[in-house]
């Protein structure tokens, strides 16, 4: 009876060091991907696919804003979706909001960057704020934009735009 209680001891010592390990790694794989993030989003350098959907992205948003709906066509993927705090769009009903008006994008202040590729995927978060005229009126909004492209026949296309906005400023 003494052998077996040591040994559940000894198990249940084990599972625990297992689980202290185990969230001791996850610890430290996660300050190493926000200080990825960090030296992204502090102008560090980061690789050469990663600055082009940087770039591309930073260039939607101009595109956007002088409503260059033949540029931005080429940019979204034919069956992309977007996200909006009022609702869902696909490709085409984007492109319409835009040319339209009903969504005017003036200006969008990106305050940080962070990027994750997976395979011919990449994944862009940007904190930002973002200068818009809705409905008619000038709002300004705070939100984390999330963006994913994907890399077909040699080019990047925007296959998800979504706005997650943020409390406070």
């Amino acid at each position: 009876m003494i052998v077996r209680m040591h040994a559940a001891f000894t198990l249940k010592h084990i599972n625990g060091m297992k689980l202290v390990s185990l969230g001791l790694c996850l610890i430290m794989a996660m300050g190493a991907q926000w200080s990825c993030a960090q030296q992204k989003a502090a102008g560090k350098p980061v690789g050469t696919a990663e600055q082009e959907v940087i770039n591309f992205s930073k260039e939607k948003w101009h595109w956007m804003a002088e409503r260059k709906v033949d540029t931005l066509d080429a940019l979204f993927h034919a069956k992309a979706v977007f996200v909006h705090m009022g609702g869902i769009s696909n490709k085409e009903q984007e492109l319409a909001v835009i040319k339209g008006g009903m969504i005017q994008y003036k200006h969008a202040e990106i305050h940080e960057t962070s990027v994750q590729i997976i395979g011919a995927t990449v994944i862009l978060l940007s904190r930002i704020h973002l200068l818009a005229v809705v409905g008619g009126n000038e709002v300004t909004n705070p939100f984390v934009v999330t963006e994913v492209y994907v890399k077909q026949k040699g080019r990047w296309t925007l296959g998800s735009l979504s706005f997650t906005r943020t409390l406070g400023d």
